[in-house]
């Protein structure tokens, strides 16, 4: 998701990063989800679940190059379709917690994150933000990213795969606002939280996530 992802040529453009016909999207967001799942619900559940979307093979073979976004969008239908949205939600958000913790061990140098941590949190925040942007093309999939202007400071993901095709009265975009608010809780601030305020399955023309410490 941020720097040091492989798997294609970073274009640093706000769009979404397309590979030939087919969007593709870092691994985290399946195998990480597979993790969540069977610590909540079981291995046999977990199994059943991939299973009803065919895509078993990752849990025999966790991937371990960027996949098909859709078949990121085809596993969060299910989980909100199978265990209902807010043990879903639970689920996606242990999920994105585990993916930050990844990219904070094997994605951003060491160096980077000690910078981070020594400037004060808006210079953090910004010089962080930058480097999502550069690699956008890993987590947005078909979908594209946009630092808004202003403050609080509030970035957006525009048919990213997590909502796609999705219709709820609460925003579903948990695994992507848990992600970040690991990276800016250990990066910037500890009481840094990221909430994702407008979402496409609400209807509005694209998921929205601000961010606040202090």
């Amino acid at each position: 998701m941020l720097v040091q992802q492989n798997g294609g040529e970073n274009t640093g453009h706000d769009a979404g990063h397309d590979t030939g016909d087919v969007a593709r999207i870092g691994p985290n967001s399946i195998t990480r989800v597979a993790e969540a799942l069977e610590t909540d619900v079981g291995r046999d559940e977990t199994v059943a679940l991939f299973q009803s979307v065919g895509l078993e093979g990752y849990l025999a073979s966790p991937p371990n190059h960027m996949v098909d976004d859709r078949e990121v969008m085809l596993l969060h239908q299910a989980l909100r379709s199978t265990l209902g949205l807010e043990r879903a939600r639970e689920i996606a958000r242990e999920a994105g917690r585990t993916t930050g913790d990844y990219l904070l061990a094997h994605r951003i140098p060491r160096g980077v994150q000690i910078l981070l941590k020594m400037l004060p949190p808006s210079p953090a925040a910004r010089l962080l933000m930058a480097a999502i942007r550069r690699n956008a093309w890993t987590f947005t999939g078909g979908g594209a990213f946009h630092i808004m202007s202003g403050s609080p400071l509030r970035f957006t993901i525009a048919g990213g795969p997590i909502s796609r095709g999705a219709t709820s009265d609460v925003p579903v975009c948990d695994y992507y606002a848990s992600t970040f608010q690991r990276l800016f809780q250990v990066l910037v601030s500890p009481a840094a939280t990221v909430v994702e305020i407008a979402c496409e399955a609400l209807g509005d023309p694209a998921c929205v996530f601000e961010v606040r410490w202090g």
